[in-house]
């Protein structure tokens, strides 16, 4: 065998080269999932953040509506049948303040949401009331929008 100046045979030297380049790719291949991995992440987290923001824009446009239901001063009609008094179905497609035909809610447009209100009847059992007090039911539901982030909340609020 040949020896080259440096302790190793030719064929030696060459492996060392192919081991480094190996080990270099492996790296790379660790360094790239980093990457990706972090960047999922930040995806995931601003994900997180609009859905936060929508829930909190929701909370605020609920607690208006209901502000709203307990002036003394409001009323509202009863609804006039299972269509109006159904939760209404449009608050998973509302973009816009308006008076709804099917279900006839009436939204309002607040800071990033909107509110509905629907007068459900009345009723002699309402929880935490007195027994055989009558209340006025009122649904209040709310909507949270923050970029392409929305969400939905309800309450049953019992005027009496």
């Amino acid at each position: 065998m040949k020896r080259v100046s440096g302790g190793g045979t030719a064929q030696e030297r060459g492996m060392a080269l192919l081991l480094c380049l190996v080990f270099l790719l492996l790296l790379t291949m660790i360094g790239l999932s980093s990457v990706q991995n972090a960047t999922l992440q930040e995806k995931m987290a601003a994900s997180l953040s609009l859905h936060n923001r929508a829930f909190q824009a929701a909370e605020t446009a609920l607690r208006q509506g209901e502000s709203l239901v307990r002036r003394h001063d409001y009323h509202l009609p009863v609804c006039a049948g299972p269509a109006q008094c159904a939760p209404p179905a449009e608050s998973a497609v509302l973009s816009a303040a308006l008076i709804n035909g099917v279900s006839g809610v009436s939204w309002i447009a607040t800071g990033n949401g909107f509110y509905g209100v629907q007068n459900i009847g009345t009723s002699l059992d309402a929880v935490n009331l007195p027994s055989h007090t009558r209340a006025t039911l009122y649904r209040v539901t709310a909507i949270g929008l923050v970029g392409p982030a929305r969400s939905v909340l309800e309450s049953i609020y019992a005027k009496y």
